[in-house]
């Protein structure tokens, strides 16, 4: 089951019942153009939730879509003019809940620039989505390295013999993801497949990627390239 910290209540709370989700992306008045974290986390949400088998409709204004969205590997938005009066879960970078009658999301917005997208979508991963996020060339040098290791590691692995994904490392991180949409936990679990040495090279890959069609984070792109 799927929850999330409701700001309004200061709980984490179930989505609603049902098989369609709709989703609101919204702007705010302290970073009008939108900001790519708000759009990251929603575009995992999406992913999570059609993971349950939801079918999630995700709309923003136009003031929260930034351009080159596709870069960070987040799906696109249904763009409309107005917020949705009826939207089961709103993302915003404020915590002013007038006329969102709904589970709301405040995700600060990120600080910093970054130069490759997906280091910065895994940065934006390694935070808790409810925490300021500042992305530092510390932590984007970090992400980077991370990223790369993981990479070299998945192309290493396709050169082996192909085997079932390890199922236990799989629902242990899908099921972190559910939990809040809890990023760190599901990366170290990443982490902790690619050290254990009783796991066979293909079935790592197997589930590397598996996981990687939610996380989006283009973990196959090495594969091939040596």
């Amino acid at each position: 089951m799927l929850r999330l910290h409701d700001h309004r209540t200061g709980r984490t709370e179930a989505l609603p019942a049902g098989r369609g989700l709709r989703v609101q992306v919204v702007g705010s008045s302290d970073a009008p153009e939108g900001g790519y974290r708000r759009a990251v986390v929603a575009d995992l949400l999406r992913r999570v939730a059609e993971r349950a088998r939801r079918r999630v409709r995700v709309v923003s204004t136009a003031s929260a879509a930034p351009a080159g969205l596709d870069d960070y590997n987040v799906q696109p938005f249904e763009v409309l003019e107005d917020v949705l009066p009826d939207a089961d879960v709103y993302v915003t970078g404020t915590t002013d809940t007038s006329g969102m009658d709904a589970l709301h999301l405040v995700v600060p917005q990120e600080s910093g620039a970054a130069p490759d997208p997906l280091t910065a979508r895994l940065a934006m991963l390694e935070v808790p989505y409810r925490e300021p996020l500042e992305l530092s060339e510390e932590r984007l040098a970090a992400s980077a390295a991370r990223l790369d290791a993981w990479r070299g590691k998945v192309a290493e692995w396709a050169t082996s013999p192909g085997r079932p994904m390890i199922r236990e490392y799989a629902d242990e991180a899908l099921a972190a993801l559910a939990d809040d949409l809890d990023g760190p936990t599901a990366l170290a679990v990443l982490d902790r497949l690619a050290a254990d040495r009783d796991v066979p090279p293909g079935a790592k890959l197997e589930t590397f990627i598996h996981l990687d069609l939610v996380l989006a984070l283009g973990l196959v792109s090495a594969i091939g390239q040596a």
